[in-house]
C-alpha cells in the first residue's frame, strides 16, 4: 500500500512483539472483548416471528419467519372455547363426537449463525471492513436470540477453516461462537499468505447436516463465489427451516468512486485500476451488481428474507432500520 495511514490502520506498521492484536482499529478487526460489549445493544433488535410492519422480515411476498415449531400433545374431546380450526374431522366422523388436536409450542428453537470471515470480506472503502460488519451482526444476533430463550450455535468459516458450534441455550455456546469469530477475524491481514478461497457451498453443506428442521439460519456473508449449487443448498435448507441472508456489501459495490486510478493490494502485490476507463468501470459495476441481483432473485424464488448490510454504515443502526424499528433506543 502506498497510503501510510492505511498501512497503520491495517496493522502492517506495528512493531514485532509490541502492539497486541487487540489494539487494531475496530473498523479493521474485532476482538472478543469488542464483540462481548455488544450484548447490551442487542436488545434493540428481535428475530421473533412477530415483526414491525416495516421490517424486511415481516412477510412481504413469501418471505417471513415462521417461528418455533409445534409439538403434538394429545387428541381429546372438543370443549367449549376450543378453536374450531383444531377439530380433527376424520376422528370426529369416526367417533361421532367432536375431537380436537392439541399442540404446544416448542420451548425453544435452535439458531445457526453462519459467519463469513474469508479474505474477500477483508475490504472496506468508507467505514468498516465487511468482515467487521459481519462479525458485529452475528454477535448482536447471538445475544438477542439467546435472550429470547432459543439455542445458539453457528458455522464460522475463513478461506482455510470451518468451525462448527452446536446450538445450545447457554452463555458458553455464545462465547464459543464469538471466540471462533474473533479468532477467524484475527487471521485477516493485508500481509496474510494467499490461499485458495473457500467456496460458500462448503459451510452451507455443514449447515444442511446440522439444521435438519425447525432451525433459524442466518447467513452473514458477501456471497462471493456463489453458483447454481449455492441456490440448491439454500433451497434445501429453507424447505424445513427459516433462513435469513445478511448480504454484506461495500459502498463501492453500489457506487463507484469518481473516475481515478485506484491502488489495491493483498499485502505482497499491488495493482492500479484505472476507473477513468469506461469499460473498466462498467465491468466492475456489473460484477458487483450482478451478484446482488442474483441474491435478490433468490428472495423471490425461495422466499428467503434478505438483510442488505453496508460496511459503510454503523452496524446496529442499519439493522434497526431494516427491521422497522424507529426512534431512540431507551
Amino acid at each position: 500500500m502506498r497510503d501510510e495511514a492505511a498501512r497503520t490502520r491495517a496493522g502492517l506498521n506495528r512493531r514485532q512483539g509490541g502492539v497486541r492484536a487487540e489494539s487494531r482499529d475496530p473498523r479493521i478487526g474485532v476482538d472478543l472483548a469488542h464483540l462481548r460489549q455488544l450484548e447490551g445493544r442487542a436488545r434493540a433488535i428481535s428475530f421473533l416471528p412477530r415483526q414491525p410492519a416495516r421490517s424486511v422480515l415481516h412477510g412481504r411476498h413469501s418471505s417471513r419467519l415462521r417461528g418455533r415449531g409445534l409439538n403434538f400433545e394429545e387428541l381429546r374431546v372438543y370443549l367449549p372455547g376450543d378453536d374450531v380450526r383444531a377439530i380433527d374431522w376424520k376422528v370426529t366422523v369416526r367417533t361421532g363426537e367432536p375431537h380436537v388436536r392439541v399442540y404446544t409450542e416448542e420451548r425453544d428453537r435452535p439458531a445457526l449463525l453462519v459467519v463469513d470471515q474469508r479474505m474477500s470480506m477483508f475490504f472496506g472503502s468508507r467505514l468498516n471492513m465487511k468482515s467487521v460488519t459481519a462479525a458485529e451482526t452475528a454477535a448482536l444476533a447471538a445475544f438477542r436470540i439467546l435472550d429470547q430463550g432459543d439455542r445458539v450455535g453457528g458455522v464460522v468459516f475463513g478461506d482455510d477453516l470451518v468451525a462448527e458450534i452446536r446450538p445450545q441455550r447457554s452463555r458458553k455456546a455464545v462465547d464459543l461462537l464469538l471466540t471462533a469469530i474473533a479468532d477467524s477475524n484475527a487471521l485477516l491481514r493485508a500481509d496474510a499468505d494467499a490461499v485458495e478461497p473457500m467456496p460458500l457451498n462448503r459451510p452451507l453443506e455443514s449447515v444442511a447436516k446440522m439444521a435438519r428442521r425447525d432451525h433459524l439460519v442466518i447467513v452473514v456473508s458477501d456471497f462471493d463465489g456463489i453458483d447454481a449449487r449455492t441456490k440448491t443448498l439454500l433451497g434445501g435448507i429453507t424447505r424445513h427451516n427459516d433462513v435469513v441472508l445478511g448480504v454484506v456489501t461495500d459502498p463501492m459495490a453500489v457506487e463507484m468512486p469518481d473516475p481515478s486510478q485506484l491502488v489495491i493490494s493483498d499485502g505482497a502485490l499491488q495493482a492500479e485500476i484505472d476507473t477513468r476507463d469506461g469499460k473498466v468501470r462498467k465491468a466492475l459495476s456489473e460484477m458487483s451488481s450482478g451478484r446482488i441481483a442474483q441474491i435478490m432473485a433468490w428472495e423471490q424464488e425461495l422466499g428467503i428474507p434478505v438483510l442488505p448490510l453496508s460496511a459503510g454504515e454503523p452496524t446496529l443502526p442499519q439493522i434497526r432500520r431494516l427491521m422497522g424499528i424507529s426512534g431512540r433506543r431507551r
